[in-house]
């Protein structure tokens, strides 16, 4: 991944995490309460992203905390990472976006959501913004299996995310998922069988 980013954007690229204050539907009750059962936004997130900080915020001591550990990049990747990223209108998401971009060291974002969270209107938004900065979209799909899917309290269909990564890649707009390997009631071959069918959506990159 870190080769195809440095082919791609011309140099070491670094991603920024950032935390937008965005909600999601799985937890706020437009798809569920509670979330699924495998989410904790605080084990992933990085010490220097914390909500309650404006965007820029998080950009600068970003920079800070990777520059104190003699992490040097030649361009930075805002990342929109924790929560649904897209689960808002289109206007506050244009200016949550561009205040990244705005940022002189940021070349581009990624933007982390759900499938089912994911309109025309985002997508042309997005789309705009890739005609002069770098953009991707990573699609938390996690199974193959809806009945794993289910299991997990996920809130989405497997059908909803291979619709979202084909109307994002109509879009000429890098497309990533993550997956989790070993999801209860998923034996080894259920594993190897839905890597064909990650293989068939087309995605850019992916997580597991």
């Amino acid at each position: 991944y870190g080769s195809a980013m440095r082919r791609k954007l011309g140099g070491r690229v670094q991603k920024l995490a950032i935390d937008a204050g965005f909600s999601c539907p799985n937890r706020d009750g437009k798809v569920g309460y509670g979330g699924c059962t495998f989410c904790l936004g605080e084990a992933f997130s990085p010490s220097y992203c914390r909500e309650t900080s404006s965007i820029t915020e998080q950009i600068e001591r970003a920079l800070r905390f990777h520059s104190a550990r003699n992490r040097r990049a030649d361009s930075y990747i805002a990342y929109f990472q924790s929560n649904s990223n897209t689960y808002a209108d289109t206007p506050h998401l244009e200016a949550l976006y561009n205040e990244a971009l705005s940022h002189p060291a940021v070349s581009g974002i990624i933007v982390g959501t759900r499938p089912d969270c994911i309109t025309s209107e985002t997508l042309q938004l997005l789309e705009d913004i890739s005609k002069t900065k770098y953009v991707a979209v990573e699609y938390g799909i996690e199974s193959v299996y809806n009945a794993t899917l289910d299991h997990v309290n996920r809130g989405h269909s497997f059908e909803q995310a291979v619709d979202a990564v084909a109307k994002t890649k109509a879009r000429s707009i890098d497309v990533g998922a993550h997956f989790i390997i070993g999801l209860p009631n998923e034996s080894a071959r259920d594993i190897i069988n839905g890597v064909r069918h990650i293989n068939a959506l087309g995605i850019d990159f992916v997580k597991f």
